[in-house]
């Protein structure tokens, strides 16, 4: 289908400031938007109260409002402005809220606005509790058990009849906010009352507890004609209880089987369908590592925290095509701007690791609680690519800086066993660093699978780098393990530490023995 000739003006929503949970991903995203939407002839407007992001440069809209993405001046802007159509899907979750916001008022329908891309219904049938539920169940898809609740004795006589431990959900927030998980009453009754207050619609969605499966995430896109494509996997390695922003993240999945992955996959793409998502969105779902048991967590029908990680890792630019397909245009219509040669509706395959690390603010913030759970508390990310999982996972370490250049924290090296095994039982950002210490002091990876739930496979990766540090320290100067540990990512500050020299030496001697970086296209 070519693209739309009867709509020349677009509305844009920006992501406003920046929150926890919705940081400069979201600007990203509505810049590749704009720009994708100006390439094919259209006026672009943008509300976007943030004066530090690139959206808001004078170049990437027609004009830019730096105005609060509040419904009555998101009206002052329809009311002068008379935009044909309305884009909210590039703006996170405040961008979504506001389509939703003047829907409701009216003023779209007053002045002929229509929402472009994916629609109200398809919005309201996504982050609705009740009406995502129903869907799931109409189209055979499994849901953990659950209700909904508007007060918060609803919740706990729900909770009698099923159980403890419990997820609390609050609707139409972002990042988890507001939810979390509750062992007992008096833990249900404080999240739930927070959640109610939070969620605009007072609404909160009490799930039975999956803690512990592995959380498995699918960015797919859909077009108007009903084409759909995965664009990318992804799979967490902490398991469902920590908010997949908060979690380490690789891509391609690594622990499923070729069974598993196409069951999860086809699921993703059934209800990216039966939603009528119209653009990117990101589906999340829970696996249990001992069946080919699994459930739909949830789906955020819109450009999402992951979209911006996904068109990254693959070279897909996810924001760029969904803008496109909300004006008309079909997946087999666009060139992938970044090969130039094939078409949108190509799915990429990727020959490498990629990892992401969430980056949290505890060391402005010292006495916050660090510990993670469903409610996200990163402001941001580090995204590394490498050719072996070990190379992938120490390049992003050394990416955040919290000055470390290895997986090995100064503070840990003392701790005894049975401190490390407490800081491991926290959940909190420090522990991938604890649980490389316990297997540094020659403990198993069993007692950490156990205590975690995180898969061997992930754990077997980080005792090759604790294995390879010990050969080091065995090996002085030995030039062919130095080019294993280089392949393998370690640094040349860590190598020298180790060695008792200098990194300028080990850069030298590396020259010397033409061990250099190689870029790969």
């Amino acid at each position: 289908m070519p693209k739309r000739e009867d709509i020349h003006k677009i509305l844009v929503i920006g992501s406003g400031p920046i929150v926890i949970g919705q940081a400069a991903e979201f600007d990203y995203a509505g810049s590749q938007a704009c720009q994708s939407l100006r390439e094919e002839g259209y006026e672009v407007i943008l509300i976007n109260s943030n004066p530090a992001t690139i959206m808001t440069d004078t170049t990437i809209a027609d004009r830019v409002y730096i105005e609060p993405i509040t419904l009555d001046f998101a009206k002052r802007v329809i009311y002068k402005e008379r935009p044909d159509a309305i884009l909210g899907s590039l703006g996170g979750q405040t961008g979504l809220n506001l389509v939703v916001d003047l829907h409701e008022d009216g003023i779209l329908d007053e002045f002929g606005v229509e929402i472009l891309g994916t629609d109200l219904q398809a919005i309201n049938r996504a982050e609705d509790r009740e009406l995502f539920r129903a869907l799931m169940q109409e189209i055979e898809e499994p849901v953990p058990e659950s209700t909904i609740v508007h007060t918060v004795e609803e919740a706990v006589q729900f909770c009698q009849k099923l159980g403890y431990p419990v997820v609390v959900r609050p609707a139409y927030t972002l990042g988890g906010t507001g939810g979390g998980f509750a062992d007992n009453e008096k833990e249900l009754r404080e999240i739930c009352e927070a959640g109610l207050k939070i969620s605009p619609v007072h609404q909160c969605l009490i799930e039975q507890s999956i803690a512990g499966y592995k959380e498995i995430e699918y960015e797919v896109m859909r077009d108007a004609n009903n084409n759909a494509i995965v664009v990318c996997n992804m799979e967490n390695v902490d398991p469902v209880g920590i908010h997949t922003g908060d979690s380490i993240v690789v891509a391609p999945v690594q622990t499923l089987t070729d069974h598993e992955n196409q069951m999860l996959r086809s699921a993703s793409l059934k209800i990216i369908r039966a939603l009528k998502i119209c653009g990117g969105c990101n589906v999340q779902l829970a696996l249990d590592p001992k069946s080919f048991k699994y459930y739909v967590i949830e789906v955020n029908p819109r450009v999402s925290r992951s979209s911006a990680l996904a068109s990254k890792a693959t070279g897909y630019p996810i924001a760029k095509i969904s803008a496109k397909l909300a004006v008309g245009l079909t997946l087999d219509e666009i060139l992938n701007p970044i090969t130039k040669t094939s078409y949108a509706c190509f799915e990429p395959a990727i020959d490498y690791v990629v990892s992401k690390f969430a980056r949290f603010p505890f060391d402005k913030f010292p006495n916050a609680d660090r510990h993670l759970g469903t409610q996200m508390k990163a402001t941001g990310e580090v995204m590394s690519i490498g050719r072996t999982m070990e190379e992938s996972l120490l390049k992003a370490v050394r990416s955040l800086e919290m000055k470390v250049d290895h997986l090995e924290k100064k503070e840990m090296l003392d701790l005894s066993d049975e401190e490390l095994l407490e800081e491991i039982k926290k959940s909190d950002d420090t522990r991938i660093f604890a649980i490389a210490q316990w297997l540094r002091n020659g403990n198993s990876a069993e007692t950490i699978h156990e205590i975690t739930k995180m898969d061997p496979f992930f754990l077997a990766h980080i005792q090759r780098i604790i294995d390879l540090e010990q050969q080091l320290k065995e090996n002085q100067n030995d030039i062919a393990l130095l080019k294993e540990a280089k392949t393998y990512g370690f640094s040349d500050s860590y190598i020298a530490r180790i060695w008792n020299t200098s990194p300028k030496a080990i850069y030298d001697l590396r020259k010397q023995n033409h061990i250099i970086p190689v870029y790969k296209m």
